[in-house]
């Protein structure tokens, strides 16, 4: 931990950012893992922060529809930041968003997109069944880290000596080499307790690697069949992104 000029403490920045900007940042990604509204004491809390820092900074992000706050003065995540998301990577969610509405009304599970940001695997875009009665949610923006889970597994499989050098201490699951083999991952209970998921890699020119998966309520299913459909819907995304 830094000191700073008013007496808090945050973790060290490197001399060559903004570190206003890198606070704002870390906010925003701390707002975007909490899943509920926080309090400005919480936030300053978890960031190291000076409670009067750390309402500036929100209030900023909140003028600028970053954020918002409910009646109690709690933070999460305001709209502009999915107008934002919608441009992220937009030609690969054109092409995956009819295969995942496909996959998931086909499968009756909750189908997503899941891309590689630095150590962790971020979901991108998710579509739930139309008619079934109960689904497992996969908000766009839920991020859990590479080595955990079949979207992991399945991006870890594709990555290249190049792509494991820029990730510093990761280092790939023997579950990759299988993933490689029989062209897709499978996980149990790792991500959330209770919950399965079947993913396989998606690579196109200029898209961040990611992975294209299903995830269900962990009960007797045939992964190789759904493998197969995914690794088919993966197909079609790279040959429209070609």
């Amino acid at each position: 931990m830094t000191p700073t000029d008013d007496g808090s403490a945050t973790a060290a920045v490197p001399a060559a950012t903004l570190q206003t900007l890198s606070r704002g940042i870390r906010m925003l990604e701390l707002l975007a893992d909490a899943g509920e509204p926080l309090s400005i004491p919480a936030i300053a809390a978890r960031l190291g922060l000076h409670r009067s820092i750390a309402y500036r900074i929100l209030r900023t992000l909140e003028d600028h529809g970053l954020v918002v706050r409910d009646a109690a003065g709690a933070a999460e995540l305001g709209p502009r930041m999915a107008t934002l998301a919608r441009s992220v990577s937009r030609d690969l969610q054109s092409a995956a968003l009819p295969q995942l509405t496909a996959i998931a009304n086909e499968l009756s599970m909750t189908a997503f997109l899941a891309v590689l940001d630095r150590h962790d695997v971020v979901t991108l875009v998710a579509v739930e069944p139309s008619h079934a009665h109960a689904t497992v949610a996969q908000r766009p923006g839920t991020r859990h880290p590479l080595a955990s889970g079949a979207p992991g597994i399945a991006i870890q499989s594709v990555l290249t000596e190049e792509q494991w050098r820029a990730l510093p201490g990761e280092h790939p699951r023997d579950d990759a080499a299988r993933a490689r083999e029989r062209g897709y991952a499978t996980s149990h209970d790792e991500v959330i307790a209770g919950l399965a998921s079947v993913a396989v890699p998606v690579q196109a020119p200029g898209q961040p690697v990611a992975s294209l998966a299903v995830v269900y309520v962990a009960n007797d299913v045939d992964t190789a069949v759904i493998g197969a459909r995914l690794r088919h819907a993966a197909a079609a995304i790279q040959s429209d992104l070609r």
